[in-house]
């Protein structure tokens, strides 16, 4: 099984470097001849529903963006295809999260950059790495889900804005007057998130999901987080963890914890059943947004509408008043 995991891997590496033999890239390192987009608009492919939905809005309509994950897609354990491939090899620039949040994908990028296909990792690059939080369980790993800090996001959008300018200079100025509207709109929600928090007493700021998604939130606005598995939901929870887990929400009386959009709601499930087991009952507060936003056409399908949806969902669990 091991060895069919590295055929696959080993095929999909060729078909990259057939792609791009045949001419899939717009740019090469021979040539070094930067794209002129003042006549067209930028093709960019984004990894994450996150990155996809901040590069359609600091672009407008001077892009044409590709997200290559949907829905309830788990970032950790993507594996792109031969057209993500491809689709990759015909854009004129790619943006993705980086700190090994798409750890499957980390030799097709590098693939891409030698090819000259401008590639960015715009979490990993965009944020001063002081900034980052250090995995618990990786040490000199840090942990990837930047994206519920909004001051962190901010940081990012204006990466993406500089990096865009850079690609096309003649519409600098479009960028800049997206980005700075979609700042305004991040800085009023990062306000709606402190007040909305401030209704939950200190001492039930406690945050319990299926995997540690939520640090930098937690960070940010004063909750403790545990998450069942770890940073990566490639880690399997084991039978331990869930007693554990289920000991600490007993003893604190933690009234909900939340399952996610892109992890499986089987091991909340089972923490539910352990706490009862201790004569607790422990709510599952509803469902939030981790690895990927909601539908498209949906609130939850932008960036604002998802983080907005999170706190909401939080705050009405944690106070009694979800459902209410």
């Amino acid at each position: 099984m091991q060895r069919a995991r590295h055929k696959s891997a080993r095929a999909l590496l060729f078909s990259l470097v057939v792609v791009l033999a045949m001419g899939g890239c717009r740019q090469t390192e021979e040539t070094g001849t930067p794209e002129d987009f003042s006549e067209r608009t930028i093709d960019v492919v984004a990894t994450t529903s996150m990155i996809a939905d901040l590069v359609r809005v600091v672009g407008g309509e001077r892009v044409n963006v590709t997200g290559m994950m949907g829905p309830g897609v788990d970032p950790h354990l993507f594996k792109a295809s031969a057209g993500d491939v491809q689709r990759m090899a015909e854009a004129d620039v790619i943006f993705y999260n980086g700190i090994h949040l798409e750890g499957k994908m980390t030799d097709i990028f590098e693939q891409m950059r030698k090819h000259g296909i401008p590639t960015f990792a715009v979490a990993e690059d965009g944020i001063n790495e002081a900034e980052f939080i250090e995995s618990p369980n990786f040490q000199g790993n840090f942990d990837p889900h930047v994206w519920f800090d909004a001051s962190l996001w901010l940081q990012v959008t204006r990466y993406v804005q500089n990096t865009l300018t850079e690609l096309d200079p003649t519409h600098g100025h479009v960028y800049l007057r997206n980005a700075s509207h979609y700042i305004d709109q991040m800085e009023e929600l990062d306000i709606y998130i402190r007040q909305r928090a401030d209704e939950v007493p200190q001492e039930k700021r406690v945050l319990v999901t299926a995997h540690d998604a939520f640090s930098y939130f937690g960070r940010a606005y004063g909750f403790e987080v545990y998450g069942l598995q770890g940073i990566s939901t490639a880690t399997e929870a084991g039978t331990a963890d869930v007693q554990a887990l289920a000991d600490f929400i007993a003893e604190r009386k933690i009234p909900a914890m939340f399952v996610e959009s892109s992890v499986s709601p089987r091991s909340i499930e089972a923490v539910k059943e352990a706490v009862r087991a201790r004569g607790f009952d422990v709510e599952i507060g509803g469902y939030l947004f981790s690895d990927a936003l909601g539908n498209p056409g949906t609130p939850e399908g932008t960036y604002l509408g998802t983080v907005r949806h999170n706190i909401d969902t939080i705050v009405d669990a944690l106070t009694g008043r979800a459902g209410a």
